[in-house]
Order: C-alpha cells, then sequence, then structure tokens
C-alpha cells in the first residue's frame, strides 16, 4: 500500500466518531480496551470492531502488560501522532513524576531528559526500588549528553507529594498504584539483556515525553 493509499485509510478510519474520540484518549496515554469502553461507554464487542479498524489503518498496536499478563495495552503509532499530534491539552502542573517498578532505567530516563526540555520540575521514584540505577542506563544516558552518575532509585512513598502530574512508564507499575496516573507501556529493557533495549527504551520515551511537554498550557523551556 502506498502512501497515499495509507492516509485515505487512516482519515476514513477516523471518520467515524467513537474512533476519533478513541485515538484522542490515546493521545497521552495508553489504556486497556476496558478502559476505553468504560470511558466511553462502548460496549465490548463493538469497542473490539472499532480497534480492529484502527489497528489495519495503523493508527493503533496493542501490547501485551509486562505486569497482568491478562491485559492488554493499546497505543498509538507513531504514523498517528504524526498526524493528530498529541491532540489533548493539559494545565500546567506543579511538577512531573515518573513512576516505573524500580526506578533503575526508563523512569531515571524520562526524568532526566525531561529537564533538558521543560521549566516545570521533575522527580523519578519507583514502586520497588532496584538498589542502584541500571549500568546500561548511565550509559545510553551519557551518549545522549544526561548524566545519571549520581542518580539513586526512590520509593514513591518517599517522593511524592500529591501534586505532581504521575505518568507511569512501565506497566506493572501503572497497575500497583492507587491512583490513577498516565501510563505509557514502555517495556522494560532489563528484561531483553541487550543495550540495544535501553536505547530504544530511550527513543521511545523522549518521544514521548516531548508529546507530553507539547501538551501542557503555557510549559515553556
Amino acid at each position: 500500500m502506498g502512501e497515499l493509499e495509507s492516509r485515505a485509510q487512516a482519515y476514513a478510519a477516523l471518520g467515524d466518531p467513537s474512533r476519533l474520540a478513541i485515538v484522542d484518549l490515546l493521545g497521552l496515554a495508553d489504556l486497556a480496551p476496558g478502559e476505553l469502553g468504560a470511558s466511553l461507554d462502548i460496549p465490548t464487542n463493538l469497542m473490539a470492531h472499532h480497534l480492529q479498524i484502527l489497528e489495519q489503518a495503523g493508527l493503533i498496536s496493542r501490547r501485551r502488560s509486562e505486569g497482568d499478563g491478562r491485559r492488554t495495552y493499546v497505543l498509538r503509532t507513531p504514523a498517528c501522532n504524526r498526524l493528530l499530534g498529541a491532540g489533548s491539552r493539559l494545565p500546567r502542573p506543579r511538577g512531573v513524576a515518573f513512576i516505573c517498578s524500580q526506578n533503575s532505567a526508563r523512569s531515571q530516563l524520562a526524568e532526566h531528559y525531561w529537564r533538558t526540555i521543560s521549566n516545570i520540575s521533575a522527580t523519578s521514584a519507583g514502586t520497588h526500588p532496584a538498589p542502584r540505577v541500571h549500568p546500561d542506563a548511565i550509559t545510553v544516558a551519557r551518549r545522549h549528553g544526561l548524566d545519571l552518575t549520581h542518580a539513586t532509585p526512590k520509593l514513591t512513598g518517599d517522593i511524592l507529594t500529591g501534586d505532581e502530574l504521575l505518568i507511569a512508564v512501565c506497566d506493572r507499575a501503572y497497575e500497583e498504584l492507587d491512583t490513577q496516573p498516565l501510563h505509557w507501556s514502555v517495556p522494560d529493557p532489563a528484561r531483553a539483556g541487550s543495550p540495544g533495549a535501553f536505547e530504544t527504551a530511550y527513543d521511545e520515551l523522549t518521544r514521548r515525553v516531548d508529546l507530553l511537554a507539547a501538551s501542557i498550557e503555557g510549559d515553556r523551556p
């Protein structure tokens, strides 16, 4: 399928108000089909139909949860983001907090990258902090001009004040938190066991951070 045909299929898929509402909800967070259905009051069978059409049009993808393996999360594709941008607008928060299970890689990378593009304060924490930041996270950060050499994993309960915009950058943390943070289903690079996985995680995190920062009203570095 050529580029023109792909764009036509995407626009046709978005011509339905329910499907447009689905991708709008996915602008800043990844959600399970049941969460989408509950938010939009769409029954399960009809939601499955809409998701199939959006997936065939290359606008969404699905990712199995690394926490509760029975769950699948729906994500916008980069092509969808290029077409629509982040979509949603958020009020300016007092700060942002990136949360993952161990606070040893993904949340640390997101926090330190955020500080390079926004003047809103940032922190990170883990639901089950590791003893140290992963060496491969330090390496990939250094490659991109970020310094994680003095970063240490922290427990969520020790650093969150309740005023932050919370972003769970892993499935396990999202499923464990009592609050309702934004959710980014970013695979754990440590599970893959290769330096390339950390580079892939960095690329996905920075793309999402850029979208989030662009969606916040009045955010200027």
